[in-house]
């Protein structure tokens, strides 16, 4: 089976979703053979509130469960993937947390991103942004989003999107003509600022033809413009990364001295890999003097002093000029002040720089009410995520398609350990460690699905050559692709959940697994020595939840996984309540948000 996203389409099909009220599903007329076996039966498990089995006719809900009313299992023959099919709704789920206590000072707080999750996500700058934003306007607050209008943005998918404003903002010596429309995006206002030039066109969020440098520092002083045209000053503006690190520059130097007098500025650092390298002219195109900032104690990127040309950082200008920076963990936050050229900048402003550990989307990622996921589960009864790991292997062609076994086929697939590794394929994620975990996870007889896109084209290369290898047999799969419908499957369907990054500001994914019921395996670095401790961790008993290895070599992933593995097959009973006791942790953005409020609290203006 060829991985690439481009060579599944033709060989998946969608899955026939039907019902037959005698308990018999007829064949339909150009139906795959394979949705109809022996006894003239489609195969479909019926969940009750103790096991699974395999029943004629559709899947039929349960009081106990939570399952899609019809459901017929997916094959690796389809022609469209069984996670391109058509779900209820594309959105996060409209169940938010109901009991969150309202705040009593309000605040309106911007934030000014170059993602938000789930309609320009490239990475977890996009969750963060619409988890923090949702936890904040629950908590009574007042929130709005500002985004590119990315051309490759579906606008069906925005609710109430309407034309707000056309203005001009400044770009190298020209006021560009410029829309910005306001639209509703998983309950979460949203500006998007259109430019009407080159900036932003393409099919995707990043990589387009334009200078993407350049249209940040193009958007970045297009919020701040908007703002000043349509009278809106904010408590805070909230940057993020280096694509709106310009912004606090901008504000300080220039539009704080025209009417945007109350906001004050707030940089969240998501990944210190980034810096945002820009030259002097390169800066001077969005209005400010380039050369006023190649300082030492401004926005000069260290590396480049006594270079010709020296060069500038926007994430460094960001640090200096904001009036308080955030990183994802505390760990992170160590880790930063210690070693990177941008640790004698982070010391000097050690005053303003905090470390808040990133929380989970809880609406967006709820295995009780996922709309991906073909049946529902929760703590308390996680049945249905037995089906989904079925489901799942049956859809990947890594379960026997036979059934004269009955139950016994059914119950020996779900006893197979199945990792995922859902990560970008870039050195931070460990790629040497994610290439071994495939054999290694092979060797011991698990199954392992990695997801995930390569930037770099040898790295994409050696990817492709291992899941070809692996392609026609049933214990790995490598999907070289990013599916948010596949993400939420693999979750649900997942015993373990691989994160073996080499450093990791905060990682999101082993946050997603516990919450899905996949107990984490991580190497301990950043926001994972801040979530997962290890089970056999004798001073961590109560904390304890995953399995953590230290080293970056093969031996100390071994070690981990061994573990892991010898748990699952040799104590049941353990692994179930480490599985149930992942999913009660409270990873919610609710948890962390009232530390970022705090923080807004500090530096707003009062009077």
């Amino acid at each position: 089976m060829m991985i690439m996203e481009s060579a599944l389409v033709g060989k998946f099909c969608k899955p026939c979703c039907f019902h037959s009220t005698k308990g018999v599903l007829p064949k339909r007329k150009g139906m795959p053979t394979h949705h109809l076996f022996s006894s003239e039966f489609n195969i479909l498990s019926l969940l009750t509130s103790t096991h699974l089995s395999v029943q004629a006719g559709a899947l039929k809900q349960k009081s106990s469960g939570f399952v899609s009313k019809e459901l017929g299992w997916p094959s690796p023959d389809d022609e469209i993937p069984f996670w391109k099919r058509d779900f209820p709704s594309w959105d996060a789920s409209p169940e938010v947390p109901t009991d969150i206590v309202k705040d009593s000072d309000l605040l309106h707080v911007v934030h000014v991103t170059a993602e938000m999750a789930p309609i320009a996500k490239v990475g977890g700058l996009g969750d963060v942004v619409t988890g923090l934003a949702r936890a904040c306007l629950l908590r009574g607050h007042t929130v709005d989003i500002m985004l590119p209008f990315y051309e490759c943005i579906q606008k069906q998918q925005i609710n109430d999107l309407a034309l707000i404003t056309t203005y001009n903002s400044y770009h190298d010596g020209n006021w560009i003509p410029t829309n910005a429309y306001r639209g509703v995006v998983s309950g979460i206002p949203v500006i998007f600022i259109e430019p009407s030039n080159e900036f932003f066109k393409g099919q995707h969020v990043y990589g387009g033809s334009y200078n993407e440098l350049e249209a940040y520092l193009f958007f970045s002083r297009a919020c701040l413009e908007w703002m000043q045209v349509a009278g809106i000053q904010p408590d805070i503006i909230h940057v993020h990364e280096w694509q709106t690190g310009a912004l606090p520059l901008l504000y300080w130097d220039m539009y704080q001295y025209l009417s945007l007098k109350k906001p004050r500025v707030i940089l969240t650092i998501h990944n210190m890999e980034h810096y945002g390298e820009c030259r002097q002219e390169q800066l001077s195109k969005c209005g400010l003097d380039g050369s006023l900032y190649a300082t030492i104690d401004k926005a000069v990127d260290d590396r480049t002093v006594g270079h010709n040309p020296e060069r500038l950082s926007l994430l460094k200008g960001g640090i200096v000029y904001s009036n308080a920076v955030v990183t994802v963990s505390p760990t992170y936050l160590k880790e930063t002040l210690c070693s990177g050229w941008l640790a004698s900048t982070l010391i000097t402003h050690r005053d303003k720089y905090f470390g808040i550990l990133n929380g989970i989307d809880t609406a967006m990622w709820n295995p009780a009410a996922d709309v991906f996921l073909p049946a529902k589960f929760n703590a308390q009864n996680i049945e249905g995520k037995k089906l989904c790991k079925h489901y799942v292997q049956r859809g990947l062609g890594m379960a026997s398609e036979s059934i004269e076994a009955g139950n016994y086929v059914l119950d020996k697939m779900l006893k197979i350990p199945l990792v995922v590794c859902i990560s970008r394929l870039v050195p931070q994620k460990g790629l040497h460690l994610i290439i071994h975990a495939i054999k290694y996870v092979e060797q011991l007889g698990g199954q392992m699905v990695v997801l995930g896109k390569a930037s770099d084209g040898r790295v994409e290369g050696e990817f492709k050559h291992l899941a070809e290898l692996h392609s026609h047999g049933p214990r790995i799969r490598i999907l070289l692709m990013y599916s948010e419908e596949l993400s939420h499957l693999l979750y649900a369907a997942a015993d373990m959940v691989l994160v073996p990054s080499i450093f990791e500001p905060c990682g999101l994914s082993q946050m997603i697994g516990m919450r899905y019921g996949a107990v984490p395996v991580v190497r301990k670095t950043g926001g994972l020595a801040d979530t997962v401790f290890d089970m056999d961790d004798q001073s961590n008993r109560e904390t304890a939840n995953g399995f953590v290895f230290e080293g970056i070599d093969e031996g100390s992933l071994n070690w981990a996984l061994d573990r892991a593995f010898a748990y699952y097959r040799d104590k049941p009973d353990e692994w179930n309540g480490i599985v149930q006791k992942v999913m009660e942790i409270d990873n919610s953005w609710n948890k962390t948000a009232g530390k970022y409020i705090e923080i807004y609290d500090s530096v707003r203006v009062t009077s």
